[in-house]
């Protein structure tokens, strides 16, 4: 199994792999890793495809743990003490300029974005600021280069405080040419949010003009409800506003600070996935991949009907000039991802394919590397492939109580064991009935994000099920872990019954039988290091 990386910390990773002399042993050696802690990220962007609560919980944190590496059949663990006298390595082996920067570049964790673009004249503030009801929307920095905008926002309530989520009505801020033709669409930013701004996060178009109109048409507030605990109440807290606007970008510097490559690479994988790579994009703020996705007709009739929305590629860069190895595991829990992610579907339905993008952060990915080559190591995809098991509640009570009970589901690699139920609201805040909970645990080969559960009582009644769980890193066998696993059956009450049938009928299975390595564009030179 190849590597599979969390985050603990990219410090140990760089010193590690820039401090060895020798390039191709230290690719070598980082090939026959099991396990090494890398990034983790979660985004803040309230746009960004979120896992169903029909699946796992959101990931919450970034795990705290030494770096352990394998190398001969020896373990080398680094001491968390030796670890603070370490020098910071950057992967760009590049400093950054010391220069302020404002509080809503910071509360967003785009410090480094910033320091790249500043000095290039690539941050612009287009003054807005706008009050209605007393609800304030400030927009003092917007970030650009050739691949991405970002738009910054802040917002405050009539009492002057940040208000710490809005989340106004999604597609309503659009990036146009001067006739009106979107020039760009949403992306992914899977970095650590503020609560007290928002992040939005445009991929530009290929053909871009040279000035572009951002126009917002803000009038829906989607505040939290308050839940008031002493009393139970819930106060809806939505509103409406005009917080219209518009304001344009000149790209053409942005357009001048970029190295765009065309590519024309394409493999196909054994089970019917193909991948053709079509441009490579170097800007001062990332390297940008993009790709196409499309299946061949046997897996296409295989696979569930959002397979774009939740398929995903696993793989990894290396760097031999630089020694450096960067593994990207898709949406694995506390896996790294790249900086910027961008998925457009909107080809699937005249049979054209699915667009991805990755764009990686030059703190993991050196912008000016000259040979940097792709290697493919997986892909996961949701498949139709029903597997059920029986649920006797008064069996499972009755054994529990002298501790013979458990309950296993197999399939593809993944088990699940059953030990106990029990009746609860679904969401305590909002629900009163206490449906049926079953818990366990569950040992995962497969990308569990975008399996999907369906309970069938005796009468042939579905049930919807929320999975929810806490998975761990990997073992050693590369397998994820939930210690406290729980199959919530959505409005399976107590007189419903005491059997029914637990069904997956969609597993996001991972694929890891590919064989694929790509050099990616070169260049010349680089026009923003002129």
């Amino acid at each position: 199994m190849k590597p599979i990386p969390n985050d603990e910390d990219r410090l140990w990773e760089q010193h590690f792999f820039r401090e060895e002399p020798d390039a191709d042993f230290t690719l070598e050696v980082m090939r026959k890793l099991d396990e090494v802690s890398m990034e983790n990220a979660e985004h803040g962007n309230p746009f960004t495809k979120k896992v169903s609560k029909s699946h796992w919980m959101r990931r919450t944190g970034i795990a705290a743990v030494a770096v352990v590496i394998l190398v001969g059949g020896a373990w080398f663990a680094f001491d968390h003490t030796a670890k603070s006298k370490q020098p910071t390595v950057n992967a760009v082996n590049q400093r950054l300029p010391d220069i302020p920067v404002p509080e809503e570049i910071r509360s967003g964790y785009l410090t480094d974005d910033y320091k790249r673009l500043k000095p290039l004249d690539l941050v612009i503030n287009p003054k807005i600021q706008i009050v209605d009801q007393g609800y304030t929307l400030k927009i003092s920095d917007v970030l650009v280069d050739r691949s991405q905008i970002i738009i910054i926002t802040e917002q405050s309530n009539p009492e002057g405080s940040k208000i710490p989520v809005v989340y106004p009505e999604a597609g309503r801020i659009h990036i146009t040419d001067g006739k009106g033709n979107r020039v760009a669409s949403m992306a992914v930013d899977t970095r650590l949010g503020s609560g007290k701004y928002q992040r939005f996060v445009f991929q530009l178009n290929d053909d871009l003009p040279d000035h572009v109109f951002v126009r917002g048409e803000l009038s829906y507030l989607k505040i939290p409800d308050y839940y008031n605990i002493d009393t139970g109440e819930i106060t809806a807290s939505n509103t409406t506003v005009d917080w219209s606007f518009q304001f344009n970008i000149d790209m053409t510097k942005a357009k001048s600070m970029a190295v765009e490559a065309p590519m024309n690479n394409t493999y196909t994988t054994p089970e019917g996935l193909k991948l053709d790579m079509t441009q490579l994009v170097r800007t001062p703020n990332g390297t940008r991949l993009d790709m196409n996705i499309s299946l061949d007709d046997q897996l296409r009739a295989k696979v569930g009907e959002d397979w774009a929305k939740d398929m995903d590629i696993m793989y990894h860069i290396e760097i031999p000039e630089t020694n450096e190895y960067r593994i990207f595991n898709g949406s694995r829990p506390n896996g790294r991802q790249a900086k910027i992610r961008f998925r457009d579907m909107s080809g699937l339905m005249d049979g054209g394919p699915l667009k991805l993008s990755e764009t990686w952060d030059p703190a993991f990915v050196t912008v000016d590397a000259k040979k940097i080559r792709f290697v493919l190591e997986g892909y996961t995809i949701p498949v139709w492939e029903e597997k059920s098991v029986e649920v006797d509640l008064d069996k499972m009570r009755k054994d529990a109580e002298i501790y013979t009970y458990v309950l296993q589901f197999e399939q593809y690699g993944d088990e699940i064991l059953f030990s106990d139920f029990n009746y609860k609201p679904v969401w305590e805040s909002y629900d009163k009935n206490n449906s049926l909970v079953l818990n366990g645990t569950g040992t995962f080969r497969n990308a569990f994000v975008g399996d999907r559960w369906v309970a069938v009582d005796s009468e042939g009644t579905e049930y919807p099920v929320e999975v929810v769980g806490y998975p761990d890193q990997p073992n050693s066998n590369g397998e994820y872990v939930a210690d406290k696993l729980k199959m919530v059956i959505r409005g399976f009450y107590k007189e419903d019954g005491t059997k029914l049938t637990l069904k997956r009928t969609v597993v996001n299975r991972e694929y890891r039988d590919v064989n694929w390595e790509v050099d990616l564009p070169s260049y010349t030179s680089l026009p923003w290091q002129k």
